[in-house]
């Protein structure tokens, strides 16, 4: 009697061992997954930007398209941005409009830091270095897409 309970007990632990690592690997969870994107953006009050980019998640690349117009805009600039996204169920979550609010300036050889977040829950979270002069008063946004 002692013996079959012991196995009972045994099995019972493993079989809740195994629903918690089924319930730990579940593909609904968010995972997070890497960005690399280039930006150039040009702009008098109104600024226009574009540009491309690449995701890596779940072992695959994504090539991605960039878009998007700020309010308040002076100079030329461009940028290569790294960093991560997080919050992503799939890779076409990356897809949609960013925003963030702020001012700054940045001249020659400085650098861009940005955390944004699209109607998905992704959030971006972007660094790099900026080569010309921009200066963004107000509310600037960023479309990406999935493709070339």
């Amino acid at each position: 009697m002692f013996r079959v309970h012991s196995v009972l007990k045994y099995a019972a632990v493993l079989a809740a061992a195994f629903c918690i690592m089924a319930a730990t690997a579940s593909p609904s969870q968010a995972q997070t997954g890497t960005v690399r994107l280039h930006v150039v953006k040009a702009g008098f009050i109104i600024g226009v930007g574009g540009g491309s980019g690449v995701l890596h998640f779940q072992g695959h690349s994504f090539p991605l398209r960039l878009g998007g117009i700020g309010i308040g805009s002076l100079g030329v600039a461009a940028v290569d941005l790294s960093g991560t996204a997080s919050n992503l169920h799939r890779a076409s979550d990356i897809a949609g409009t960013y925003g963030a609010a702020g001012a700054g300036a940045t001249f020659v050889g400085g650098g861009q830091v940005a955390t944004l977040q699209n109607e998905h829950g992704v959030v971006l979270r972007v660094s790099g270095p900026q080569v010309g002069f921009q200066v963004t008063l107000g509310l600037g946004g960023m479309t990406i897409g999935m493709g070339r």
